[in-house]
């Protein structure tokens, strides 16, 4: 008797999402460690993390997180420009359109606990 089971990779939570920012003017990178639900100052962008998840080991490698960014300059309401999934193996699929800066994820870390 052959028993067949189906395993679907699911994500699993974390706490902290890496990300990677670009200064196109400076061409300076960054890389920073930002708490769900904290949020970022790079430049003029106002980064928000509301998730980050990344597959078990044992799946294909991938991490993404879900980003709200806004741009606040002085005087002025913040203008939002990207809300979404930024996955770290295909950054492209999903960017941030910015002429000065570019944001992106590299990976998540502190798996949360499962109930």
């Amino acid at each position: 008797m052959l028993i067949v089971t189906s395993h679907s990779a699911v994500a699993e939570p974390h706490a902290i999402a890496v990300l990677q920012g670009l200064d196109k003017v400076t061409a300076r990178v960054t890389t920073v460690r930002v708490r769900v639900g904290d949020s970022l100052r790079f430049g003029t962008l106002d980064v928000i993390v509301r998730q980050c998840d990344k597959r078990p080991p044992e799946e294909t490698p991938e991490s993404a997180a879900f980003l709200d960014i806004s741009e606040v300059r002085p005087g002025e309401s913040a203008q939002s420009l990207f809300r979404g999934w930024m996955f770290a193996s295909s950054p492209a699929i999903s960017a941030l359109e910015h002429p000065v800066y570019d944001i992106w994820v590299l990976d998540c870390e502190e798996p949360l606990a499962q109930p």
